[in-house]
């Protein structure tokens, strides 16, 4: 009787701690942020307005979910290191054939890329909507994306 006993106390504590876990997790996945739970849009992150920037590659990291391209922008004899966020690399791999070997060729290479940058006015830019990627020297186009060139949304009637 006792064993009988012990036993069902046991599992009465297991499904206790059990219990309180799932409500722990339930209530925390309520207020975390929301880029915590899960993937998110722009949420009015960046201007509508797409900006053009000339600059040297310095790093080109194929990441998931989003790969990152640093340049070095030199304007008026000032170095800023910008940022340009894109899609992830699996896509970029199956549209434009892009690899860990293409990114790394590219270090030093001179980039023109257009695309949104953040309204805080920090060093950062979607490369993601409304986005191109050409090399200065030659002109030539590397990357586009499907609305490139079109009218934002603010800017549609």
């Amino acid at each position: 009787m006792v064993v009988s006993l012990l036993r069902h106390w046991e599992v009465s504590v297991v499904m206790k701690k059990g219990l309180v876990c799932a409500v722990v997790l339930a209530v925390g996945s309520l207020i975390l942020p929301g880029p915590a739970r899960a993937h998110h849009g722009d949420a009015g992150r960046y201007s509508e307005e797409v900006v053009s920037l000339t600059g040297v590659v310095a790093q080109f990291v194929l990441v998931n979910p989003h790969a990152f391209l640093v340049l070095d922008v030199t304007e008026n004899g000032t170095t800023t290191k910008w940022t340009a966020e894109l899609g992830g690399p699996q896509s970029l791999a199956k549209d434009f054939g892009w690899t860990p070997a293409t990114a790394k060729a590219w270090v030093g290479t001179r980039f023109t890329v257009s695309g949104r940058r953040l309204k805080s006015g920090a060093p950062y830019m979607n490369l993601t909507d409304r986005a191109n990627i050409v090399l200065a020297d030659s002109g030539k186009e590397i990357f586009r994306t499907a609305n490139f060139g079109q009218p934002g949304p603010s800017e549609q009637k």
